[in-house]
């Protein structure tokens, strides 16, 4: 396996567990008084933003060719703990 390879199967990991871990605080949301339960859900809305930019930015990582994907993963890795912070800080919150 490549490095670009594990790198790509990596992320894709990540990205998964976290949007599993969203899915798992959304069916909690469900159990929260109707005004909590209104925020959460546009805070929701936010994070599934943040992790469809991520998984388009790990699309553009894996079309990219062997030469140039190394210069797409800052991109990557900054949408990437962008949406890593805003998931933990949003889960403090509930």
């Amino acid at each position: 396996m490549s490095n670009r390879d594990a790198y790509i199967a990596k992320m894709k990991l990540q990205l998964d567990e976290l949007n599993a871990a969203m899915d798992e605080l959304e069916t909690k949301a469900q159990e929260a008084k109707a005004d909590a339960r209104d925020k959460y859900k546009a805070e929701m809305l936010k994070l599934r933003h943040q992790s469809e930019l991520a998984v388009d930015k790990l699309d553009e990582l894996k079309s990219a060719t062997e030469d140039s994907w190394e210069n797409l993963i800052a991109g990557t890795e900054k949408v990437r703990d962008a949406f890593v912070h805003s998931f933990h800080y949003f889960k403090s919150q509930f």
